[in-house]
């Protein structure tokens, strides 16, 4: 018997009393109708900016509970299934994670044990409460070598150790649950929280010129529209591998001048090659992702970046609405 036996709902009554959905066997057993307890949510990674725009969107449908890395150290079995415990969920959304890149690259053990292990202890938690699990994964999963946007079924081939250990997370997922979406992104953008876009305003108040690669080609995501997108998988049973950004593509050096003009700021900005920034992890040079599943299966795709950052930059109050 699992935990959540005792949650499990009545046989239903048979003949003329059956509701309409109970004879349909593609309706998914979440998407019930109104009246009946709201399913319990677990957000890990709540403080982060993905974490905090589900908080925010979620709560008015779901009971919604958050945890974060210091709060749960997701590394430890036992502390992950007594957060279970208590909370009961039945649905998990893991976002949290060590997105450091260059942390990862110079500890590819913490890189391992985080975001690979973390995820397959939650894995176990989720397979015992029988909670949908959607796990948030990245763009570094694949090479950068495509001349077109990655497909969900095209081979990864990640160059870094944050790239490796998500993808093991991934693995992880897909070998050991059924109920799962792994959802990858990229260029996240959340109104809380740092973001490159929050480090870019501030750097061009800072210094006379900014020099930013241009060599990496990828899409901003921001974080309210990845939020809603997520929010519509969770209300199916089309489990699976999706990429979900917003649409376009753009480099990290024509991200920085839209973001400058758009806010006012005239501090000139220099394209330089990712050899000449000296990072310590490699990142694809290409990592552009298609949402072709995400679409074909009827989802509303997520706008084009650069509405997404006009929108964002007025919320942050970084561009008048009017302009």
């Amino acid at each position: 018997m699992t935990p959540k036996d005792s949650k499990k709902a009545p046989i239903p009554p048979s003949g003329a009393d059956r509701l309409p959905f109970e004879d349909d066997v593609t309706m998914d057993p979440l998407d019930r109708p109104t009246g009946e307890p709201r399913k319990m949510v677990l957000v890990t990674g709540h403080k982060g900016q993905l974490g905090q725009a589900l908080m925010d969107l979620l709560q008015p449908d779901f009971k919604v509970a958050g945890v974060d890395l210091d709060e749960m150290d997701i590394t430890v079995a036992e502390e992950v299934a007594g957060t279970f415990y208590l909370h009961q969920p039945d649905i998990v959304i893991h976002t949290a994670a060590m997105t450091d890149v260059d942390g990862c690259e110079l500890d590819p053990e913490k890189a391992i044990r985080v975001n690979a292990l973390g995820t397959q202890n939650l894995v176990i938690a989720a397979e015992e409460f029988n909670s949908v699990f959607v796990y948030l994964s990245t763009d570094y999963v694949f090479p950068g070598t495509s001349k077109r946007p990655y497909v969900e079924c095209d081979p990864t081939g990640p160059l870094s150790w944050y790239g490796k250990s998500k993808l093991l997370g991934e693995e992880y997922v897909r070998n050991m649950l059924f109920r799962f979406f792994i959802v990858r992104t990229s260029w996240l953008v959340g109104e809380k929280g740092r973001n490159f876009v929050k480090m870019i305003l501030k750097l061009a108040r800072e210094r006379d010129e900014l020099t930013v690669v241009n060599d990496q080609r990828g899409c901003p995501t921001f974080a309210s529209d990845l939020a809603r997108a997520v929010r519509d998988l969770i209300d199916t049973p089309y489990y699976g591998t999706y990429h979900i950004t917003n649409a376009g593509e753009t480099t990290w050096y024509d991200f920085a001048v839209r973001i400058l003009a758009e806010a006012g700021v005239n501090t000139p900005v220099r394209p330089i090659t990712t050899a000449e920034l000296g990072r310590p992890a490699p990142r694809p040079a290409y990592s552009v992702l298609s949402g072709l599943l995400f679409s074909e299966r009827g989802f509303t795709p997520l706008g084009p970046w650069e509405e997404a950052l006009t929108e964002y930059l007025c919320k942050i109050g970084e561009r008048p609405a009017d302009t």
